[in-house]
């Protein structure tokens, strides 16, 4: 059975809507002022930027160690100058001039870093996304939502940076079988009929096109079933490299790339050679899918943090597999750092559960890569997947004002990076 031939969905017709929803959301959370900081430093969070959150603030961070992670570099006794909610110099104290009459954040004591950006998480509410700010993400690509609720968030970070996450959405996953997401969008009921689900050629355009027309960034779809769900196997493919080719193809079209789940070493291997521009997940992805990738500049997304809490699962077949596959996927991950791949840190939240990005960056450490080249996988790294390589991962002239404010060196203790003092967000503390 084919999809019915009809018109592209309107694109002016369903923006409109999510656009006009995101800012009624936008505008009843600011109204209910601003959000409460993570931690519980008094010096941090009773100074508040001028303005609410709807808007960029203007800002000073001063006195703490700020750490460039593109470079390395270290500045001790640091000035961080933020103005329209964009970084206008750094420098270390008495170098930099300070403009009058702008709040200052003591930052003496603490260190400095760009917000952190989680390449792979779903966020479905506000409270989500407020969430994943206080836990230090400032930037974030979205993994996918039932009902493109991440375009709306994404929008509510446009109209109140302080609110979310800078988003990349991703609307809603191209997958055999779309369940209740045929109801996201008319445009998509056609394929509810489906006798096999959404994989001919027309099907799989049809809900590229949908996303794209509700304004999606991202395209998200997969190669394998789900880890985490007891009743199917991850290692089952459910698109063949010509399936994955053609929703390549329709994203690229419309200048979008494409984020694919996947965990068997043959799916991984389909889904680069079909030309997707980031792996997520990957357990048994394996060397010559690896160099392959090298070779390509494909991503990798592994999502420690899921495999890691299937562990912990009270059923007993998701806690086997995640005892399985984490040590699986940490040699993955150091033989792809080994090799040059791209790394970027994603959490996989979702469910209400926004797990801190900097729990990522320690396992990304734990599979072997050094603490700062940990770090980057959460910055400079995961911005760079993100199109963000110019906004979002440094703390430098004309970046995001985006940082967040460290209790101890995570140089030698990732784990401060997991429980923020301060999130700076568009020059406005948090």
């Amino acid at each position: 059975m084919c999809v019915e031939a009809v018109p592209p969905p309107s694109r002016s017709l369903t923006r409109r809507g999510v656009l006009a929803g995101a800012a009624a959301l936008a505008g009843t959370l600011a109204a209910a002022g601003p959000v409460a900081a993570a931690g519980n430093d008094t010096t941090a969070t009773d100074r508040r930027a001028p303005g609410a959150p709807g808007r960029p603030g203007r800002l000073v961070i001063r006195g703490g160690t700020l750490l460039d992670p593109a470079t390395g570099e270290v500045i001790e006794n640091a000035v961080v100058v933020i103005e329209d909610g964009t970084v206008r110099a750094t420098g270390r104290r008495g170098d930099v001039a300070v403009p009058r009459g702008v709040e200052v954040l003591d930052a003496h004591g603490r260190w400095i870093l760009p917000g952190l950006v989680d390449a792979h998480i779903h966020l479905s509410t506000a409270a989500e996304a407020r969430d994943a700010v206080r836990k230090g993400a400032t930037s974030a690509r979205s993994g996918s939502t039932s009902f493109y609720q991440d375009i709306a968030v994404r929008e509510l970070a446009r109209h109140s940076p302080a609110l979310a996450p800078r988003l990349r959405a991703a609307g809603v996953f191209v997958t055999p079988n779309l369940g209740d997401t045929v109801l996201a969008d008319p445009d998509l009921t056609p394929l509810a009929g489906l006798k096999d689900g959404v994989r001919t050629a027309d099907a799989l355009r049809r809900v590229v096109e949908v996303n794209v027309a509700r304004g999606a960034d991202v395209i998200k779809t997969r190669v394998n079933e789900r880890a985490g769900l007891p009743e199917q196997d991850p290692l089952a493919q459910v698109y063949s490299r010509e399936q994955l080719a053609e929703i390549v193809a329709a994203a690229g079209r419309r200048g979008k790339g494409v984020l694919c789940h996947s965990y068997s070493e043959q799916g991984c291997h389909d889904a680069v050679m079909a030309g997707v521009r980031s792996l997520e997940h990957g357990v048994f992805v394996g060397e010559r899918t690896l160099r392959e990738m090298r070779r390509r500049g494909t991503c990798f997304t592994p999502t420690l943090t899921a495999i890691a809490g299937l562990a912990e699962s009270s059923d007993p077949i998701l806690a086997e597999r995640g005892r399985a596959y984490l040590p699986v996927l940490e040699r993955a991950v150091l033989a792809a750092h080994e090799l040059g791949v791209p790394l970027a840190a994603g959490t996989d939240s979702s469910g209400g559960v926004v797990d801190p990005i900097g729990g990522e960056v320690e396992l990304m450490h734990a599979a072997g890569l050094t603490t700062l080249d940990a770090i980057r996988t959460a910055t400079t790294g995961a911005a760079r997947l993100l199109g963000l390589e110019r906004t979002a991962g440094r703390l430098t002239r004309g970046y995001a004002g985006d940082a967040i404010l460290l209790n101890g060196d995570p140089l030698t203790d990732l784990g401060v990076l997991k429980q923020p003092v301060a999130v700076v967000r568009a020059g406005v503390l948090v």
